[in-house]
Order: C-alpha cells, then sequence, then structure tokens
C-alpha cells in the first residue's frame, strides 16, 4: 500500500481497526493478507505528531498481537489438523504447509521469528498448536514476539517521527528497510541450513 494511501488509512482506522488488524493478523488464518509491519509504523509515526496517544497505542498492539497468537494456538490445537487436508477460496493449504516447515526448521523460536515475516506470522501459532507445544513455553515467546514486533515497530515510528523531521515523507524505504532488517535472521538461519560443499 502506498504510504500517501497508509497514513489516512490507519487514520480511519483508529484504535479499534488497529487492535482488529493486528488481532487477526497474529492467528487468525483468514487475516494473512492484513497490512503488518507498515500498518504499526505509521500508526507510531502518527502518534507522534499528536494522532494517537503512544501510552494507549503502544499496549493495544501488544495486547492484540498476544490475544491473536493465543487464538491462533488454540485454533490449532482444537481443529487446526483437518485443515492440512483443505484448499478452500480463503484458506490455502500451502501456507499452512510454509508454516510448519519453518516451525520444524526453528523450533519454539519460531514463534517470536515468525512475527516479522508475513503469512507465516499469521499460521505460526496455529502450527505450534497443532505440534501441541507446551502452553507456557508457547506463552513466553508469544509475549516477546509481541514485545519485539507489535510494541517495537510501533515504537520505531514514534520515535523517528520525533526526532526525524519530513519522516513520513520517506515511509515506502523506512517500511522496506524494516522488512529487510527483520528478516536478516530469517536468512542467516537459511544459509546455515544449506549444504555445505566439500573442501577441495
Amino acid at each position: 500500500m502506498p504510504h500517501l494511501e497508509l497514513l489516512p488509512f490507519v487514520k480511519l482506522l483508529g484504535y479499534p481497526g488497529i487492535f482488529t488488524i493486528v488481532f487477526l493478523e497474529s492467528g487468525v488464518f483468514f487475516g494473512f493478507f492484513l497490512p503488518g509491519a507498515s500498518m504499526l509504523f505509521t500508526a507510531g509515526l502518527l502518534a507522534s505528531h499528536g494522532f494517537f496517544s503512544p501510552w494507549i497505542l503502544i499496549p493495544l498492539v501488544t495486547v492484540a498481537a498476544i490475544l491473536g497468537d493465543n487464538t491462533g494456538y488454540w485454533f490449532g490445537k482444537k481443529i487446526g489438523a483437518p485443515l492440512l487436508e483443505r484448499n478452500t477460496k480463503f484458506f490455502k493449504h500451502e501456507y499452512l504447509i510454509k508454516a510448519r516447515e519453518f516451525y520444524e526448521r526453528h523450533g519454539v523460536l519460531a514463534v517470536v521469528l515468525a512475527r516479522f515475516i508475513p503469512i507465516i506470522r499469521t499460521f505460526a501459532p496455529i502450527v505450534a498448536g497443532m505440534a501441541e507445544m507446551h502452553y507456557r513455553l508457547f506463552l513466553t515467546y508469544n509475549i516477546a514476539g509481541a514485545l519485539l514486533w507489535g510494541a517495537g515497530v510501533t515504537f520505531l515510528g514514534y520515535y523517528l517521527g520525533e526526532k526525524v523531521p519530513f519522516v513520513s515523507e520517506y515511509l515506502t524505504p523506512i517500511v522496506l528497510i524494516i522488512v529487510g532488517v527483520t528478516s536478516l535472521p530469517i536468512l542467516w538461519q537459511a544459509y546455515k541450513s544449506l549444504p555445505k560443499k566439500p573442501s577441495a
């Protein structure tokens, strides 16, 4: 979504809309297409200009992310397995398969890392529930991920909005940089998992 459209869109959403989108994208399977880091950064940027209160916004998105992941976890634990056999207009089988492979590769750390990857972010807690990860362990990583992603990206938008003049004019490249930087741990893990060439 171009940044010129994103600013008025987030303004229109307000607190209830931001909470709902973060909640749905964090663990409800039909929320995978919703904006993530770009919306959070923009909301933080708007908070720096007084449109939102950071004392309300940051706890709000953190709670929404925690509750969304919890919903995905219990959904996966109760009825997630049959989804592996389904492929409908609203549910793409390959998304869950990718999330399961990601979870198997990264273990419990996937709950944190997945926060920063679109689509995987939505399906990772469902897979954690299907795999019957111990709930207390899941909740610990869930909260850590919500703080790093939800609170972290929102605060970054707020901080840069306060410190950098005209930062809103560079919203699109900033969001792309955020996505790139947050993907570095995943790229590093993928690199390490590549088969090593035999030494000469």
